[in-house]
């Protein structure tokens, strides 16, 4: 429990996400998660002016929970197609994982992602630019073709979005699923390589 002066955004985060999940999105109401906390429902609204914006701040942390550690593959230093495959992969076993370890949850966060457009474009645009950044790379160090950066990172966003959006998450637990996802990235590959 947390007492209204020791109250923060974080706390009613973790808390609304409990809510959201025990209750679903239809029914969690900020009541809910002030009871949670042991604090007034205006406590919560002094950090969160409404309903709406809690649920948009929810949506905007836990898209950028995935951000973290796709932003560390992005950042390194080794040979760009090896990091691109790796960023894809990460990509990939974070939603996949999402999807299958708490499909509840997930359910919920597809909801609010429907609430949430211009959060989720944000969240596109950047992993879009950290698929640039490792393409830009490949490029400088010869290792990829020279091509439009921007628009070929939004391509394989695109083409390898069978693995990482939502509309598809009803695939992601067949078996296959790995090896369809090497084969398409060997295809990739191939179309990104520089010429020998």
């Amino acid at each position: 429990m947390a007492t209204d002066s020791a109250l923060t955004a974080d706390q009613i985060l973790s808390a609304t996400e409990d809510a959201l999940r025990r209750f679903g999105p239809a029914k969690a109401t900020v009541v809910d998660v002030a009871r949670a906390l042991g604090v007034s429902h205006g406590s919560v609204y002094r950090f969160f002016p409404s309903k709406a914006a809690l649920r948009e701040a929810v949506t905007e942390r836990w898209l950028a929970q995935a951000h973290e550690e796709l932003r560390s593959v992005a950042a390194e230093s080794g040979p760009a197609p090896e990091r691109l495959h790796r960023w894809l992969t990460t990509l990939f076993a974070a939603k996949r994982g999402k999807a299958l370890d708490d499909p509840q949850l997930f359910a919920t966060y597809l909801t609010l992602v429907g609430e949430a457009s211009h959060v989720v474009d944000a969240h596109l645009g950047t992993l879009v630019g950290q698929i640039a950044r490792i393409l830009r790379d490949g490029v400088d160090r010869g290792e990829f073709r020279h091509a439009p950066v921007d628009p070929t990172a939004l391509a394989v966003f695109e083409a390898t979005a069978h693995f990482h959006d939502p509309a598809h998450a009803s695939g992601w637990s067949d078996p296959a699923a790995g090896d369809r996802f090497e084969a398409l990235w060997a295809l990739l590959l191939r179309g990104l390589a520089a010429d020998a």
